[in-house]
């Protein structure tokens, strides 16, 4: 019962290359960034990663894909990050954008076993219809692009099948955990937590405060510990380092506050 490994390159150090990997985060929020690190120098390539983003230039998911081992990415929004937009329209990288809230969804159902599900988001555009491109070719052509996905009627209303999401393993990261792989978010940073460690088939979890068993009050604890395979205790320094995404600040003005 006891998940706790010792360091963040033990807890991964059995990911292959090839593997499919779910990886928590909102933009730079809550993201898993020690065990990215960690998988990093492990080495590993050819990853097929699924995140809501992929991080930005070098911090986050933007290392490993700056290194050139991410081969696919399913997700919902990468703007943030130039060097992907490169390797996409470059043909280094496929890339299946898919709306977020499927996205949510899709990893959810992955978790609780529910093969497909269907959804109105997407009717009546390319996700339904299929044709978005996935991969070019180092001249621009597009040489894998989304298929035509199945559309029925319900109530009256159009909804599209989509499939869940499982992966090899997935990693998050938790304010709070205990050593039976309990975890508690805090606020924003729980955003896609929860849904890929339920999505992972070895759940790899990061904590900022590790407790002993009985210590979290169970109506309090946001995913239970049966998703959860591998625990992390983050030190101190490793807690601290964080890094913002958009820095917002203010300066005096004759007429007010101004925001940048």
């Amino acid at each position: 019962m006891d998940k706790v490994v010792g360091a963040a390159g033990a807890a991964v150090a059995d990911i292959p290359d090839g593997a499919s990997i779910a990886v928590g985060g909102f933009g730079l929020c809550g993201i898993p960034a020690v065990l990215i690190q960690a998988l990093y120098a492990q080495g590993a390539g050819d990853l097929r990663v699924v995140s809501n983003n992929c991080g930005v230039d070098r911090w986050g998911l933007g290392i490993l894909l700056h290194a050139g081992r991410i081969s696919r990415a399913t997700g919902s929004y990468v703007g943030e990050n130039k060097e992907f937009a490169r390797q996409y329209l470059s043909g280094e990288i496929e890339l299946e954008l898919t709306p977020q809230g499927t996205l949510a969804e899709r990893l959810r159902a992955g978790g609780c076993g529910i093969p497909a599900f269907f959804t109105p988001a997407g009717v009546g555009t390319q996700v339904a219809d299929g044709g978005l491109p996935w991969r070019y070719d180092a001249a621009g052509n597009v040489v894998v692009a989304s298929p035509k996905k199945e559309v029925r009627t319900f109530g009256g209303v159009e909804y599209l099948l989509e499939e869940s999401i499982t992966t090899d393993f997935a990693l998050v990261r938790a304010a709070r955990g205990d050593r039976h792989g309990n975890l508690v978010f805090d606020k924003s940073a729980r955003n896609f937590n929860p849904l890929v460690a339920m999505a992972g088939r070895i759940t790899v979890a990061e904590v900022e405060e590790l407790v002993e068993p009985g210590e979290l009050d169970p109506d309090a604890v946001h995913l239970p510990g049966v998703f959860v395979q591998r625990v992390v205790a983050l030190t101190a320094a490793q807690v601290a380092e964080k890094q913002i995404e958009k820095t917002t600040i203010s300066v005096p003005s004759a007429r007010g506050t101004v925001h940048d």
